[in-house]
């Protein structure tokens, strides 16, 4: 890996194109270098439980008006939509908005953090509608999804936008244009002017992540897809973009992140080095806020020790800055103690994800979520009895760039009203690779036949996941296998819009 140094410079120093981190980044992205197996064995998992919740989902509001909004752009010879038979194709900036709302809409699919956040799998979406349209093998698919991955997580490992209230599709977009630029092999130029581009119009701020959280959480990835899918489309009509959008002195580091004074250190492969980041990330087993995986699992733990739960008296998690502040008490948002509030809240309430999963010692997507179960009367007072605070040596922990320190969870002491007390920790997700049970192929699978059960045909379940599989030796042409489509009339239609 070679770090770069990223600050701003004013206008007057013209800075050459060759020192700016978008034509670095476009250089990877041009970069021929092949596929290790490992590698293509985990982008294949990847496909496999970005279709699990996106399938899981296909029938919830968001999803619905977003595969409506798509299916009104009909495009012979385009990309496929989630839940539609194969044979209907849209325009593939319209299957990557559709698409990348179903995988996000659960929020339970693939993740990475470090300095920011992330869903990495989010750029399959639109890389996947682009290698649909322009007739690609699934060799070229993991190519550009290795670029697409590789791109996403080493902006995270370096800069953070969450800091200054940015959302953090302003990493992803530019990731999934060079992870596009790939795919179709365009050459570095071309790259570097999409890779600007995207950065240039999706940075926007964590509002959609903040108080009443609504639907927008789940499109703002899929928005993000479709502006990648159009800056690559500009730029290869001969359109230039937004120079030099890090390092310029009104573009985003100077005034969106951390100024004219900012110091980045962003990682990149060599020149010939494979792409390998997508290693470093981990998916959910549950369908919540990622800091909550672990959390959820040490409920499940500690409960086994607890007669009755009516007894304690106060919860106090001590965690990360990030929990604390995002998901905890930290964040200061009443919504996150409302049993009223919006499944997208609730997923960002460990206090309530905590209280639930300490009761039922189960977690489900659908069920954990509902107003009925969030209403509960004992539900409500064990919830708010809970409440976050942020540990130094977990906020460390969190930061680390020692993969066997780095670390999501947290210390629980539970409070009992005779006095005792019980304490207890957990550092990873079972699921994560240093967990009790790291996901494999078998649970990505076993993760999909979970959560599309009673809603696609085993003929057709099997289908897809024999195409997921072998996704690296799918012919050019065939990545419209990649699909998942629902029996006939099952899919619901949502309220009519302007198309």
């Amino acid at each position: 890996m070679i770090t770069y140094d990223v600050r701003v410079h004013p206008s007057k120093e013209d800075l050459k194109r060759e020192d700016q981190l978008a034509w670095k980044i476009a250089g990877v992205a041009a970069d021929k270098v092949a596929v290790d197996k490992d590698v293509a064995e985990m982008i294949a998992n990847r496909i496999i439980d970005n279709a699990s919740v996106a399938i899981a989902a296909i029938n919830r509001r968001p999803v619905v008006s977003a595969r409506d909004m798509a299916l009104a752009r009909p495009h012979k010879g385009g990309a496929t939509v989630f839940g539609v038979p194969a044979g209907k194709r849209v325009t593939p900036e319209w299957a990557a908005w559709a698409n990348g709302t179903a995988v996000r809409e659960l929020d339970m699919h693939d993740t990475f953090l470090a300095a920011d956040y992330s869903h990495p799998g989010d750029n399959i979406p639109p890389i996947l509608a682009v290698a649909q349209t322009t007739g690609k093998s699934g060799r070229d698919l993991i190519r550009g999804l290795a670029t697409g991955y590789e791109i996403q997580i080493n902006l995270v490992r370096a800069i953070s936008l969450h800091e200054h209230k940015i959302d953090h599709i302003g990493h992803l977009c530019p990731a999934q244009a060079a992870g596009i630029g790939t795919l179709l092999g365009l050459k570095q130029e071309v790259i570097y002017q999409a890779v600007q581009q995207a950065v240039h119009v999706s940075f926007t701020t964590r509002q959609s992540r903040k108080g009443e959280i609504s639907s927008w959480k789940a499109y703002a990835p899929a928005h993000s897809g479709k502006l990648a899918v159009e800056a690559v489309d500009r730029v290869l009509r001969g359109e230039g973009a937004p120079s030099p959008i890090y390092e310029g002195e009104d573009s985003v580091i100077a005034w969106m992140l951390d100024g004219p004074k900012a110091d980045y250190h962003v990682p990149l492969p060599a020149p010939g080095e494979r792409k390998r980041a997508i290693m470093d990330s981990y998916t959910k087993e549950h369908s919540a806020e990622y800091q909550s995986q672990a959390l959820i699992d040490l409920a499940f733990r500690m409960r086994e020790k607890i007669a009755d739960l009516e007894q304690i008296e106060k919860i106090v998690i001590h965690t990360s800055h990030h929990t604390h502040y995002v998901i905890g008490t930290g964040a200061n948002d009443p919504q996150k103690m409302d049993p009223k509030a919006s499944r997208e809240t609730l997923d960002h309430s460990i206090m309530y994800i905590f209280a639930v999963a300490l009761q039922d010692g189960k977690w489900h997507h659908v069920d954990s979520y509902t107003p009925k179960r969030a209403g509960r009367a004992d539900t409500v007072r064990l919830w708010h009895k809970i409440e976050t605070t942020e540990d130094p040596e977990w906020t460390r922990r969190y930061r680390s760039i020692d993969p066997n320190e780095l670390s999501f969870g947290g210390r629980v002491e539970m409070f009992m009203r005779d006095g005792s007390k019980l304490v207890d920790e957990m550092a990873v997700a079972n699921a994560h690779p240093l967990g009790a049970k790291p996901f494999g192929r078998k649970d990505y699978i076993g993760k999909f036949l979970t959560l599309t059960d009673g809603i696609v045909s085993t003929r057709e379940a099997n289908r897809f996941l024999e195409a997921a599989r072998s996704v690296a030796s799918l012919p050019a042409g065939e990545l419209h296998q990649l699909n998942v489509a629902l029996p006939a009339g099952t899919l619901a239609v949502g309220k009519p819009g302007i198309i």
